[in-house]
């Protein structure tokens, strides 16, 4: 399915930790928005301390009746203790229990790469932007939800 913003209303949550690979994730779905057909206007753009922070607030995003979706954007560096892999799963699994709580899409865009060298190249480098897939797939499943929303009841004569 190819992503229709138009008349989406979508929110992006974007950590402020590693900066120089947030940022570029956050350029990523801004662009795969406008490419999309969204107005500048339809999108409401929030800051974010780290990773770990964007889970309450993804989910006060997504309790919003304006916000038809949610794309959480962050980078967690693997470091020298395991800390990442438990900052990483309790974002994955928050923003997946805001998705089912609400109906609405919450995107996991949060790099967790072993060195930033690996994040640049997901951020906009030689393997894409993660960004972006992860606006892209937002708006589809938004428009998916949407769908299923509209479905008649009863079996097809």
């Amino acid at each position: 399915m190819t992503p229709d913003a138009r008349g989406l209303r979508v929110a992006i949550a974007t950590s402020r930790y590693h900066d120089e690979v947030t940022s570029r994730l956050r350029e990523g779905a801004l662009k795969a928005f406008a490419d999309a057909g969204g107005k500048d206007d339809d999108l409401l753009l929030v800051d974010a301390p780290g990773a770990f922070e964007l889970v309450p607030i993804a989910h006060a995003l997504a309790a919003r009746a304006d916000i038809d979706a949610v794309v959480c954007l962050g980078c967690v560096i693997t470091g020298e203790t395991t800390h990442d892999r438990y900052i990483c799963e309790a974002v994955a699994n928050g923003l997946a229990a805001i998705s089912s709580t609400t109906g609405k899409p919450a995107a996991f865009g949060v790099l967790t790469c072993p060195s930033i060298e690996h994040a640049r190249a997901r951020a906009g480098g030689s393997k894409g932007n993660k960004g972006a897939e992860a606006m892209v797939a937002a708006l589809v499943a938004a428009q998916a939800v949407s769908r299923v929303a509209r479905l008649p009841l009863g079996r097809p004569a």
